[in-house]
């Protein structure tokens, strides 16, 4: 189950009145009305007018402790929200280096994922703090987190922000209520909340505080958000027949919203064990170096760019392949109106590959066969070459290669950033060929690179401990109940 961190918003202007005589604090505490189930994981954080930020309620303590914190909230002092939101992110963090789940360095797997979706309730009022009032939300750049300098961003793709932001009126409105979806808020919050994959919500009456609450609800998905962004000139137009008609202009310089989307890929458990499972990583946008003194800080969202020329979607028997489904976006719909169902479009991450800019493609994106979705299918890196070689090596050689398929083998392994060989000869032990690959792997990551990660998990673990042992309700640490 994802994570879900609530963050209160307890300024002094959350005492504001609706027309039905209840505080803005008061909605945000009345929106827990039933138990939670008991796969849910949350945890509630409020703002304090100064440091320290606390943590009220995590996901270790019971329903009933968590009910307590809630109530006994109360609005008081300025809205810190920036300085809040950090620690928030800090907090779901914490684990992540013990766990291994970011995987720096060696690629990244959207099934190695603890997916995490943070709720803020606020009345979107100036963020101020004692020295100034701010117009943007800034979060801290210093983080006492250690390895916070190995992502960009605070947060990580499996976490998204989602905001909803009381604008209910003090007095009764006399005209009648628009209906229709709930729009985004104008206030500083709404920016953040879309960088990271979410979405704020200007709230203002009940019926659309109920239809926030029913958006949420779908929103809770497994997932990773990725950037998807085109290269190359634009595919050629579809005629009605469904045949590419090259007659109308294809408009390849004119930006369109499905050229760069920001969206999810549903990363869906496995349906024995409940858990993710998958073979391939998305390749990082550098590659591995021994020489590489420290890794460079990645990005949280991965740009994966696409390429619109249609190649035909590759498969071989035995070999795995993983496939997610695309959210729906601009992206989605474009492919899907083009009605080609036995076409893809392959993807590349930029500089993953050691000889090229724009790196080897790494899987393709496919519409399915009954045009209901588009799936993102995970391949090995340089999938083009190596299937046909292992096609051979079954078909032809019968597993007893020559010297020309391996010195052509060979040669692919030289364009294979070094994190792929170990799942490539996983898979290739599940098709029956074990011996292909050295048992002497190489991860192509330095000695003090190798060190540091593992100098920073037992930085984390003595961290956790220090915070847990120094818990206790409305600590002065932020991260007591990781």
């Amino acid at each position: 189950m994802p994570i879900l961190l609530f963050l209160i918003d307890t300024s002094a202007s959350m005492n504001q009145r609706t027309d039905l005589g209840t505080s803005y604090l008061d909605i945000a505490k009345g929106l827990w009305r039933d138990p939670a189930s008991p796969g849910d994981r949350d945890m509630l954080v409020y703002l304090l007018p100064n440091p320290p930020y606390c943590i009220q309620a995590g996901w270790k303590e019971n329903h009933a402790t968590f009910m307590s914190e809630l109530k006994n909230l109360q609005a008081s002092g300025l809205t810190t929200l920036g300085q809040a939101l950090r620690s928030s992110f800090d907090l779901l963090n914490l684990n992540r280096l013990i766990s291994g789940i970011d995987n720096y360095g060696q690629g990244r797997n959207p099934f190695f994922l603890e997916p995490s979706i943070l709720i803020t309730i606020t009345d979107g009022n100036k963020l101020t703090s004692t020295a100034s009032v701010q117009e943007e939300l800034h979060l801290p750049l210093n983080s006492p987190l250690p390895g916070s300098e190995l992502t960009k961003e605070p947060f990580r793709w499996d976490q998204r922000l989602f905001a909803l932001v009381l604008r209910l009126p003090g007095v009764a409105c006399t005209e009648p209520e628009q209906l229709g979806s709930v729009p985004t808020d104008e206030s500083a919050i709404t920016q953040m909340c879309e960088v990271t994959g979410g979405r704020s919500y200007c709230v203002r009456t009940q019926r659309m505080l109920n239809q926030c609450l029913e958006s949420l609800v779908q929103k809770v998905q497994s997932g990773v958000v990725i950037n998807f962004e085109k290269t190359g000139p634009d595919p050629l137009p579809v005629g009605e027949d469904g045949l590419m008609d090259s007659s109308r202009p294809s408009n390849s310089f004119a930006a369109q919203p499905w050229h760069s989307c920001h969206k999810l890929i549903y990363v869906r458990p496995n349906s024995k064990t409940g858990v993710p499972v998958g073979h391939w990583p998305i390749p990082e946008s550098f590659w591995p170096d021994q020489n590489l003194p420290s890794l460079p800080p990645r990005t949280s969202h991965p740009v994966v760019r696409f390429s619109c020329i249609d190649c035909e979607p590759m498969v071989i028997d035995k070999l795995p392949f993983d496939k997610y489904e695309l959210e729906p976006s601009p992206l989605t719909q474009y492919i899907l109106e083009r009605k080609s169902p036995h076409t893809c479009w392959q993807v590349f991450v930029t500089s993953s590959g050691k000889y090229n800019e724009l790196g080897y493609p790494f899987g393709y994106l496919k519409a399915s066969t009954t045009l209901t979705c588009v799936n993102l299918f995970v391949m090995p890196y340089n999938y083009p070459v190596l299937l046909p070689l292992l096609d051979d090596l079954f078909k032809v050689h019968k597993l007893k290669p020559n010297l020309k398929w391996r010195q052509a083998f060979d040669s692919y392994l030289k364009t294979l950033p070094p994190y792929y060989l170990l799942p490539l000869k996983k898979a290739l032990r599940m098709m029956g060929a074990p011996n292909l690959i050295s048992d002497n792997l190489d991860c192509g990551l330095s000695y003090s690179v190798i060190s540091y990660l593992k100098k920073l998990s037992q930085q984390v673990v003595l961290v956790k401990t220090n915070k847990q042992k120094s818990f206790a309700l409305r600590s002065a640490f932020p991260y007591s109940l990781v």
